[in-house]
């Protein structure tokens, strides 16, 4: 497939439907599950793609970061503006 895609994600709101998240993440390619909401992902697509397919099925208050270790790449939805800077201060490239 060619890329290394850690997935993390957190489902906020009680009765969340963690099926649908988890099938969607198992049709991004070969996966392994890490922790319950921790995966790594042998899959052809981008963060920001993988990212896109999975946050299809997510809710808006849930929180989702993908990092592709092959390119270095990193992709999120709905993490703190503290975070999200924080990452893009310290990214290396």
């Amino acid at each position: 497939m060619g890329r290394n895609l850690h997935i993390s994600y957190d489902l906020n709101n009680p009765g969340q439907n963690y099926e649908k998240v988890i099938a969607t993440i198992k049709t991004l390619g070969s996966w392994a599950k890490i922790h319950k909401s921790y995966w790594y992902v042998d899959s052809s697509l981008t963060a920001a793609q993988a990212r896109d397919r999975v946050w299809a099925v997510m809710d808006t208050t849930d929180s989702l970061y993908v990092v592709d270790a092959t390119n270095n790449e990193a992709a999120w939805q709905n993490i703190s503006q503290e975070a999200a800077n924080f990452i893009r201060d310290k990214w290396h490239k």
